[in-house]
């Protein structure tokens, strides 16, 4: 898989998700169900293919310590991500209803450290280390200013919680995605 395609796609399926969790809602409840379904495993495929996209930044930040560090950071929040994200999964396709899912999630978060770092604080290193690798990257000059402030804006609105999910991803699309004009991915493309 080339990088132009990791560094569209990990995006693009973020807003997949977020349009199909738009979708599930519709009817006042989310999950479980296909459109459920089809959202989370269009987020671990995201989530997936932002391991690629973390260690090609490190290798454009010069694998230095900090560039290394950040990237750990990132993978780390990408790592926790996936647990939530495959828990979301299997409650999905086990719950009966919403209220069953509401318990068997009360379950999970019950034990010790899960609800820190699966719910809470290890998905936020994804962002932190994926906005410090692009400001970085643009501080050197290997990525545009423009591309850092849109992973930033995207990390901003993350912060307004799952409902602002399609802007984030449109917001990562335009940071991470090639240059029309390059063809390359975004921390090669200088435009």
């Amino acid at each position: 898989m080339t990088k132009a395609i990791v560094f569209t796609s990990a995006p693009l399926l973020v807003t997949v998700y977020a349009g199909l969790r738009v979708l599930d809602g519709l009817d006042g409840e989310r999950g479980p169900g296909p459109a459920w379904t089809a959202g989370h495993l269009a987020f671990l495929a995201a989530l997936i293919l932002f391991v690629p996209v973390f260690l090609e930044l490190r290798r454009l930040a010069g694998r230095g310590l900090f560039a290394t560090a950040m990237a750990v950071v990132g993978l780390a929040g990408a790592v926790c991500s996936m647990a939530q994200i495959s828990v979301d999964l299997v409650v999905g396709v086990l719950a009966a209803d919403h209220e069953a899912m509401r318990d068997m999630f009360a379950d999970v978060q019950s034990v010790p450290g899960v609800n820190l770092f699966v719910y809470t604080v290890g998905p936020v290193l994804l962002h932190l280390g994926l906005l410090v690798m692009f400001c970085q990257l643009a501080s050197a000059g290997a990525v545009p200013e423009w591309r850092a402030v849109a992973v930033l804006m995207a990390v901003l609105v993350s912060l307004l919680g799952l409902d602002a999910l399609p802007a984030v991803g449109l917001l990562l699309c335009a940071g991470l995605a090639p240059s029309p004009r390059s063809g390359t991915s975004p921390a090669t493309a200088t435009d």
